[in-house]
């Protein structure tokens, strides 16, 4: 998943970004309002983590402006602006959460794992696919209760494909949601990854359960037809 944290404080922004891309989320992120309005300009995001006090544009506008045109990218806002007030403010604004300053950097993860599961399942946290079992929570995937040694790429990957089961995802859908925006879309690295993925599934299950849709994408799941 494709995620855009948007923090002036830069030891702060580092340690979130750290944080996430050890779970295996592509992360971008910068420190000002107007830097923030170019990426949303030219990126897909599943989620942006947004603080308010922001040089130049500030997180608020930042926020409003998303909302002109794009109501369904999730929003959480993590400020040191901690009344109700300015909860309720950001929240009516379009923000689909709010965290205040100081906080725990789990209780951070545990949110972001509540918005995106909320965008794209309403299942539970444990994603099947016939012996395979992908858990959002702790992020591993384990075949007959062997967990699997996997890449970040690869987690982020197989969790995408199983999210969407049963239908095409494209190579550049992929890119938006996996990958972070310093990667060529000419690069042969998306495919590079998703071949070593398969071998070690097909190694654990005895067979790949990832199909290739001519001229669609990569289909995990879902009838042959």
């Amino acid at each position: 998943m494709h995620l855009l944290v948007i923090e002036d404080e830069r030891a702060l922004c580092e340690t979130i970004v750290r944080s996430l891309r050890r779970l295996a989320y592509s992360v971008d992120y910068c420190y000002d309002g107007e830097k923030a309005l170019e990426l949303l300009g030219v990126e897909r995001y599943d989620l942006v983590i947004l603080d308010l006090n922001l040089p130049g544009k500030d997180g608020m506008t930042v926020l409003r402006t998303l909302r002109q045109t794009d109501r369904d990218t999730r929003v959480l806002i993590l400020s040191a602006r901690s009344e109700v007030e300015d909860k309720v403010e950001g929240l009516d604004a379009g923000a689909n959460d709010y965290l205040a300053k100081p906080f725990h950097l789990a209780e951070l993860e545990a949110r972001i794992r509540s918005l995106t599961l909320r965008q794209f399942t309403q299942q539970g946290v444990l994603l099947t696919c016939g012996g395979l079992r992908f858990d959002t929570r702790s992020r591993t995937a384990a075949v007959n209760g062997q967990t699997l040694t996997l890449t970040r790429k690869e987690t982020g990957i197989l969790e995408y494909l199983m999210v969407h089961q049963g239908r095409p995802v494209s190579q550049e859908e992929l890119m938006e949601h996996v990958w972070d925006n310093s990667v060529d879309s000419f690069s042969n690295s998306i495919r590079v990854h998703i071949s070593a993925l398969r071998k070690k599934l097909r190694a654990a299950l005895g067979y790949d359960p990832i199909r290739n849709r001519i001229g669609e994408g990569y289909l995990m799941g879902g009838d042959e037809a």
